[in-house]
């Protein structure tokens, strides 16, 4: 199975950055990782929020191809701990080629998102900056693939 992570707009705090990059070298050790970064719309601030997503969102579903499996990074998503995301990272590489991973601009998603995606997940109950949600879910499939390798990195 591959993973990709769709980004909107690209990282601009490089101790994320650097924190991204480093965290996408180690699951490559696993499983092929990329990060597709979905470009800043233009002009946005004349734009509404639906008008945003509505843009956002057809630049996303351009970069998914028809039988990839998506997940959505999502306030309403479902919680896991990081031994459960392993547990469900390896169901679904035993049955998906192409697990996509989407984190979306700052309103969210548009309706046509929502209607393709499979999954929806959330990190957490807090509220994280999109920058460091970027890095922090980067770290849990790292950590859930050594989990699912018994790997020491993760201690419980």
């Amino acid at each position: 199975m591959k993973i990709t992570l769709i980004l909107v707009g690209k990282t601009n705090d490089r101790l994320y950055a650097e924190g991204i990059d480093d965290y996408a070298k180690r699951i490559n050790h696993y499983m092929p990782f990329n990060i597709k970064v979905i470009p800043d719309i233009k002009n946005s601030k004349s734009l509404n929020e639906e008008q945003q997503k509505t843009k956002e969102g057809e630049l996303i579903l351009k970069s998914i191809e028809d039988k990839s499996h998506v997940v959505l990074l999502d306030e309403h998503g479902k919680e896991m701990r990081s031994i459960e995301l392993a547990d469900w990272l390896g169901r679904k590489q035993a049955v998906t080629k192409h697990l996509i991973f989407v984190i979306g601009g700052p309103y969210g998603f548009s309706k046509a998102v929502y209607d393709r995606a499979d999954d929806k997940l959330s990190l957490s109950r807090l509220t994280f900056s999109h920058q460091m949600v970027r890095l922090i879910l980067a770290e849990q499939v790292y950590r859930a693939c050594t989990i699912m390798k018994n790997e020491p990195y993760h201690h419980e």
